[in-house]
């Protein structure tokens, strides 16, 4: 396998599946297969999840909600996200372990760095809930932070399209998919990969991201072998 440790990096929105909001058992069910499945390859495997099915922030906070009020239930938005994952994943004999960003001892371990590499080391999924655990900081700043943290070699952004296009390929036919693309390219072009200050972490760690299209079946098996699949940003 081209890599032995990775993070899944997922979006909250993706758990919706065709509902408009919420969590779909369906998609958690999908998701929970194809993770189940590299596991049993040996790969070491961490997951960061947005809360966007839920609540956003940003959003609560341009419709007059404080910001940091917003950013503080998103985050708890991510740990329900989790939680699901985890439930999900338990039910198909996956030992997971969720790790919080701020402090829920009933809910979930708190984050410790050398807790997490031990729980991979274990053979253990991690899921890291609350993002970063600060306000201001999107979940693609905290699976950047996380997976530079944990030694991973990769961060693996899961979409609905099958990687990084010159535009939205749903609503720009004419819209060109990347193979490869810099880092520097992806701030200079505006792409929406992951936000400027994930990239940026990324960029100046040397830690590549995959955008992939995980909704394909065998969509993660194929990008952790390396078979040429979605978007390589580096």
């Amino acid at each position: 396998m081209k890599y032995q440790r990775i993070l899944l990096k997922l979006s909250g929105e993706a758990l919706m599946g065709e509902q408009n909001g919420g969590i779909d058992p369906a998609v958690v069910n999908l998701i929970a297969d194809q993770v189940k499945e590299i596991r049993e390859m040996g790969i070491e495997i961490s997951l960061v999840i947005g809360g966007g099915n839920i609540f956003r922030g940003v959003a609560g906070a341009t419709k007059g909600m404080d910001r940091v009020t917003g950013d503080h239930m998103g985050m708890l938005a991510t740990m329900i996200n989790a939680l699901a994952l985890q439930d999900g994943l338990e039910k198909k004999g996956v030992q997971t372990r969720v790790m919080s960003g701020m402090e829920m001892p009933r809910l979930a371990e708190s984050y410790v760095r050398r807790r997490a590499m031990r729980h991979l080391e274990k053979g253990r999924v991690v899921i890291f809930g609350a993002g970063t655990g600060n306000p201001y900081f999107s979940t693609d700043t905290a699976a950047a932070l996380r997976a530079n943290e944990i030694n991973a070699q990769v961060v693996m952004k899961a979409t609905n399209v099958d990687g990084v296009y010159s535009a939205d390929p749903k609503k720009d036919p004419t819209a060109t998919k990347y193979e490869h693309i810099t880092f520097q390219e992806v701030l200079e072009k505006n792409l929406k990969v992951m936000d400027a200050a994930a990239i940026a972490l990324c960029r100046e760690n040397h830690l590549p991201i995959l955008v992939f299209n995980m909704m394909k079946p065998g969509g993660l098996v194929a990008a952790v072998n390396g078979d040429h699949e979605g978007t390589l940003v580096d």
